[in-house]
């Protein structure tokens, strides 16, 4: 009776778990290109940072130029784990199978739970290695000012979280496919969908989005003679069957998005507020929220030639969150990964693709 049967496939322990993580992470230490990678990474976020924090404040200064450093320091880190995290699992599974190495971890009382999420675990601190190096570089850019203090513990964990989740859909592919660069090509290729595609999607779908409803109007009355009529007209209310797009109905393909996540998860302040969330992050933040709202059936057309204040109430964003859901998809996708790499190493596997190497 092998160990699968006796324990299970998702049975781990944490001996098991330790066990499978220490030897990625040894490996990942021995290995000169993991200290050349941070100290590259070091460097460009460090660059950036510097650059940043002296150029702006030539064109804004104060608070607003404190706000946007930390914006571009933190998507700028942002992007660069996106890119490199697929890296760090890509060849996790396929790798050590073409190599020869993994079937000797499934012929040992470890099970395939044990393996997938030691090397999930492994992977995940690498990552957060890449985030830790930032971190001096994202204080420096909390310290320019425009931004609460407690928007770095917001963000440094919605960064954590969204590389484990790369991590994640990484070692799904690296157990589906056979080659690492197969894996990698369709790891980057999902990051790319949630971070580009699905938001080109929703600029598209516009069209589609937008009917003919109608909607009180604050306008001049019809009929106003613009050239004989000296005094300000007198505005009234009517009614007329406009173009209205219905934001509503898509804005949960922004909702995924890595860069929605991060911003949307910062503290909810006053969008005219110097403060908090940071300039950058609150534009981005506001900009998904008023899609969820929605729009309007009010519309103001006399733009105050009344002289009086205007009746039409502005709208404001929704209180709702859209980062839950946008996590919750992507903890789907990563959930789905772990599944699909637990279930590829279940032995004896009855199917292997052509030219896999079991030993």
């Amino acid at each position: 009776m092998n160990v699968e049967t006796a324990r299970g496939t998702w049975s781990v322990t944490w001996h098991g778990l330790r066990t499978v993580a220490l030897l990625e992470l040894r490996q990942r230490l021995r290995s000169t290109r993991w200290k050349v990678a941070l100290t590259v990474w070091f460097v460009a976020v460090g660059g950036i940072t510097a650059l940043t924090s002296g150029a702006l404040p030539l064109y804004g200064g104060g608070d607003d130029a404190g706000g946007m450093i930390y914006t571009i320091v933190v998507f700028f880190v942002l992007f660069l784990g996106l890119l490199v995290a697929p890296a760090l699992t890509a060849a996790s599974i396929n790798g050590d199978r073409n190599a020869g190495t993994l079937a000797t971890l499934q012929v040992t009382l470890l099970t395939p739970a044990e393996i997938v999420f030691g090397k999930l675990l492994a992977a995940w601190a690498a990552a957060l290695a890449f985030l830790v190096v930032s971190v001096p570089f994202i204080v420096w850019a909390l310290l320019e000012g425009g931004v609460e203090p407690f928007s770095i513990v917001t963000t440094m964990l919605m960064l954590a979280l969204v590389l484990g989740v790369v991590c994640a859909i990484g070692l799904g592919f690296s157990a589906l496919v056979s080659k690492s660069s197969a894996s990698a090509v369709l790891t980057y290729l999902t990051i790319g969908t949630l971070t580009a595609v699905l938001p080109v999607v929703f600029g598209l779908l516009v069209p589609l989005t937008t009917t003919q409803d109608e909607v009180r109007v604050w306008a001049v009355p019809h009929g106003f003679d613009w050239a004989v009529d000296e005094r300000p007209p007198e505005c009234e209310w009517r009614t007329e069957t406009e173009h209205v797009w219905h934001s509503e109905r898509t804005w949960w393909l922004l909702a995924p998005n890595p860069f929605v996540v991060v911003a949307d998860a910062q503290p909810l302040g006053d969008p005219d507020d110097q403060g908090s969330p940071p300039s950058g992050l609150k534009d981005l933040q506001y900009g998904v929220r008023y899609a969820r709202t929605g729009p309007s059936l009010e519309m103001d057309y006399c733009g105050g030639l009344d002289r009086a204040p205007s009746p039409v109430e502005e709208v404001e964003p929704t209180d709702a969150m859209v980062w839950p859901w946008g996590l919750g998809l992507q903890l789907l996708l990563a959930g789905g990964g772990v599944v699909v790499a637990v279930n590829r190493l279940r032995i004896p596997q009855r199917v292997l693709p052509q030219g896999t190497r079991v030993a």
